[in-house]
């Protein structure tokens, strides 16, 4: 059960930090700040989880992850099972704490849409927006799964390995989807906006839980042929 709260905390504050940066300044990217901030913010949220928590459960703080261990065997079915349902609420606890920390003249009455993620970048396409997702999760999973393999040998960087691709995902993806790569932080902003009235993340969260599980499993399966 520790290694299912950990990853409760670990994605709640995931979404805290990154998605409550984008609430506090923007993700223009032609304003240029707001848009970086908000990328690292990603990054250094991860980074602290990774170097706190990282021992107790692996710090996935992510579905696609736990799916790329479950493929490469690191965990069982019935944990990536605990370990999903534990980090969707924890995302769903992040953006609850953004709800009250944001709120305006009422609980829900927010700007930012809680970090949540969208298709203007792409002019709505979803074909677009899912063939990005499923391309930066390939990205930032395979960089995982190589500075946690049994061959790799500079473990103790792995964590600040780990969160600079993230980082680096997002410098990419921001103005295209907001950047997702991780079901759990997608669907638990959505899902607040959603009972504030703002039902449009809802409308489209399906491409930002399939595109990263489709990455995440082509990573693990591309990393374990490049392995062999």
């Amino acid at each position: 059960m520790k290694k299912y709260i950990a990853e409760f905390i670990g994605t709640m504050v995931l979404v805290l930090i990154g998605c409550g940066t984008a609430m506090a300044v923007g993700c223009n990217p032609s304003a240029g700040s707001g848009y970086i901030l908000t990328a690292f913010a990603f990054g250094l949220g991860l980074l602290t989880m990774a170097y706190s928590i990282g021992n107790v459960s692996g710090c996935h703080i992510n579905p696609a992850v736990s799916l790329a261990m479950l493929i490469r065997k690191d965990i069982t079915p019935k944990e990536f099972v605990g370990y999903v349902i534990f980090q969707t609420l924890g995302a769903l606890a992040g953006a609850g704490l953004l709800a009250g920390i944001f709120a305006g003249g009422g609980v829900f009455d927010m700007t930012g849409n809680f970090g949540a993620n969208g298709l203007a970048g792409v002019s709505g396409n979803t074909g677009i927006g899912l063939l990005v997702e499923v391309v930066l999760t390939f990205i930032f999973v395979i960089s995982i799964l190589g500075v946690t393999s049994s061959k790799a040998k500079h473990g103790h960087v792995a964590g600040l390995v780990i969160a600079l691709s993230l980082v680096a995902v997002h410098i990419l993806g921001i103005g295209l989807t907001g950047t997702s790569v991780n079901p759990a932080r997608s669907l638990g902003p959505a899902i607040v906006a959603g009972l504030g009235g703002n039902g449009e993340a809802l409308g489209v969260v399906w491409v930002f839980i399939i595109g990263p599980l489709i990455g995440g499993a082509l990573a693990a399966y591309t990393y374990r042929m490049l392995e062999k």
